[in-house]
């Protein structure tokens, strides 16, 4: 094979992995402090308080629309992760356990 063929087939082959069509890079996450914050760092007051419908209407009064939801245990809940969440976590005598994001 002479020095031209092997220059014009290493051309040919690197002209079309070029135009391949390659997988676009997947949707980074932005940077921590562009998220959204659902507020639980402000709220560390509430933990170990009974977790009431007056307590629990008072953080979502203070949240706005913002979603919210409260786990007691043995609840079901999705395992999807929302920024913006604010997840009440009860014990089993009703005692707000933690609040956190997801």
């Amino acid at each position: 094979m002479s020095l031209t063929t092997r220059s014009f087939t290493a051309c040919a082959v690197l002209g079309l992995a070029a135009c391949s069509s390659a997988t676009p890079p997947a949707a980074t996450p932005p940077p921590a402090q562009e998220q959204p914050d659902c507020g639980a760092g402000a709220l560390g007051s509430y933990i170990g308080t009974p977790g009431t419908d007056a307590a629990i209407a008072a953080i979502q009064a203070w949240r706005g629309d913002k979603p919210l939801r409260v786990l007691k245990p043995g609840s079901v809940m999705t395992m999807d992760y929302r920024f913006d969440r604010l997840n009440i976590e009860l014990d089993d005598k009703g005692v707000i356990k933690s609040v956190r994001c997801g």
